[in-house]
């Protein structure tokens, strides 16, 4: 872990980013207080697939959308 302070971040920034990116956990202080956590964005995820589950059956109960009882609300019925 880095601690620096706000003055010193601001000279060597991109040495903390590059830190960051590394892996190493880059705090910044003021008046030797924690105050902000440098961390890397995370890559985007992968492209999403078209079909990817065409051929899977999905059930849907035939009471889906029917209201629940009072119990649910009233927290006195199973849940």
């Amino acid at each position: 872990m880095k601690a620096v302070n706000i003055h010193e971040a601001k000279t060597s920034l991109s040495a903390l980013i590059a830190a960051a990116e590394a892996g190493e956990e880059v705090i910044i202080s003021r008046a030797n207080k924690p105050v902000v956590r440098l961390v890397p964005v995370r890559a985007k995820r992968g492209k999403r697939v078209s079909g990817l589950h065409k051929d899977n059956v999905l059930h849907i109960s035939e009471d889906f959308d029917a209201p629940l009882p009072d119990e649910f609300w009233l927290g006195s019925g199973p849940a």
